[in-house]
């Protein structure tokens, strides 16, 4: 009777395996969007849509979302292959599987996932503490040269230029630490964060960097814990459940050849962003460039799945796996940068409309709107600000936006050195609390609207028109 039972539970297995992962595909799936960059409405661009960015989704959607898509980006990670087949191995040594209840199985999953989170979540809170250096780093060329080639790298690894692994001795070592039981689970998974480490860097190093920088803590920790829950969610799965994932294969390698794209992409817009000669190289806002540059990357997405159906089991075509692999990798990435470069230019400026003229003396500036009975607009920006570069790049040049804008006294507060003492006294006077930061005076001064991100032209024409103007002093003695 015993083996009979045992036997309808082996058979019920694949059927729990799929009912549960298509439940978690539902839960997943939001999270996944937003970490591929989902657009949310207005408030984002086809940049971010495209590329994914923790920095983009960040500077577009908010923190919220930014969270949301770390957990995203940890169930990614979890897939490559230095962590996905260690999940089995895992749970059988604190014993999750081997559990007299599933409840206990369910207990000791969930005790390593919050191992795994203590590891990353105080990752995220220094991050954050340490951030007065990193926002005048980042303007620094040479820094911003070395974080574009640490993600050149970290795409090589990706493409199969070398592994990013702890060596396997430390590996072993690690992996008989903890036993089993609460203690051991909680042990082994801080020790997986470890081994992890190395795999989960190319997603981690983009998302440390956007923390760093908006010098937020509870976004740092909220991040970095999202992060490791989903990290953790397979590990949980197959303890918690006592099921078997699928085996790795062609999808894993899929998996990694996104990611070389996407880390190559990053580190060339490092490059774009910091340095006007790169940025006005691809910066062309014409179709027939974007037509162009969309083909390059259709063409190395196309050999990039030639390459992913050639590594699937007893493939007709196995032989072909690395040439076109190798083939892929440069139209992918010139046609990925390229094309992303292209979106978000603003494809419709009236060559007519004269530029903004902003003024950088903001006390000058405010006595010409009092004197003249304008109505004023001040920019907080920075060189390493995501929001900001898009203001510049596609709200500003918008030839609605320039035209509405010669009503307007517009000052601008280079806010790259947070540190300098104008630029303190400045962020005081209008309570900025971080970057962008856009606000909207009428000719009385009083605030009448304020943007802390990233808006598309329309939604900052409309607030332009609700500001008034009045008359200048010596119009109303006359």
């Amino acid at each position: 009777m015993r083996s009979k039972t045992r036997g309808e539970n082996v058979n019920r297995r694949p059927r729990q395996l799929v009912s549960f992962f298509a439940f978690g595909a539902l839960m997943l799936l939001p999270a996944l969007v937003f970490a591929f960059g989902g657009d949310g409405g207005d408030g984002g661009s086809a940049e971010g849509s495209a590329s994914g960015g923790f920095q983009d989704i960040y500077a577009k959607h908010g923190a919220i979302v930014a969270i949301l898509a770390s957990f995203g980006f940890g169930f990614i990670a979890s897939l490559t292959p230095c962590v996905y087949p260690m999940i089995p191995i895992t749970v059988s040594i604190f014993g999750a599987t081997e559990a007299k209840s599933r409840l206990r199985g369910a207990a000791l999953s969930a005790t390593f996932v919050l191992g795994i989170a203590a590891l990353f979540t105080p990752m995220g809170i220094l991050s954050a503490l340490s951030g007065k250096l990193m926002g005048s780093a980042l303007s620094n060329a040479f820094v911003v040269t070395g974080l574009a080639i640490l993600f050149t790298a970290l795409a090589a690894s990706m493409f199969g230029a070398f592994e990013l692994a702890l060596p396997s001795g430390l590996n072993n070592k690690l992996s008989s630490v903890g036993g089993v039981g609460f203690k051991g689970a909680f042990v082994m998974g801080l020790v997986m964060g470890l081994i992890a480490a190395p795999c989960t860097g190319p997603f981690l190093t983009g998302m440390i960097t956007v923390i760093a920088t908006s010098k937020n803590v509870w976004l740092g920790s909220a991040s970095l814990f999202s992060f490791a829950m989903g990290l953790g969610v397979l590990f949980f799965v197959a303890g918690a459940f006592a099921v078997n994932l699928p085996k790795g294969g062609a999808w894993m390698m899929g998996i990694k050849w996104v990611s070389g794209v996407g880390l190559a992409y990053m580190a060339f817009s490092y490059l774009r962003d910091r340095f006007e000669p790169v940025h006005n190289l691809v910066a062309h806002p014409g179709y027939a460039f974007g037509a162009v540059a969309g083909g390059i990357f259709l063409l190395g997405t196309a050999l990039g799945v030639v390459h992913m159906m050639a590594e699937r089991r007893k493939s007709p075509i196995a032989h072909l796996s690395k040439p076109m692999k190798l083939a892929s990798i440069v139209p992918a990435v010139v046609g990925c940068a390229l094309f992303l470069s292209w979106l978000p230019q603003p494809h419709d400026i009236d060559p007519n409309a004269p530029e903004i003229a902003w003024l950088t003396d903001e006390s000058q500036a405010r006595a010409k709107a009092l004197a003249e009975g304008k109505p004023v607009i001040v920019d907080f920006g920075a060189t390493w600000c995501a929001g900001c570069r898009e203001l510049e790049h596609e709200t500003f040049p918008h030839a609605e936006v320039r035209s509405e804008a010669k009503r307007f006294v517009t000052i601008r507060v280079d806010a790259t050195d947070d540190e300098a003492p104008d630029t303190k006294r400045l962020q005081e006077k209008y309570k900025v609390v971080g970057l962008p930061t856009v606000i909207m005076l009428d000719s009385a001064g009083n605030e009448i609207t304020r943007f802390v991100e990233f808006v598309k032209p329309n939604k900052f024409v409309a607030a332009m028109k609700q500001v008034k103007a009045g008359a200048s002093p010596s119009a109303m003695n006359k």
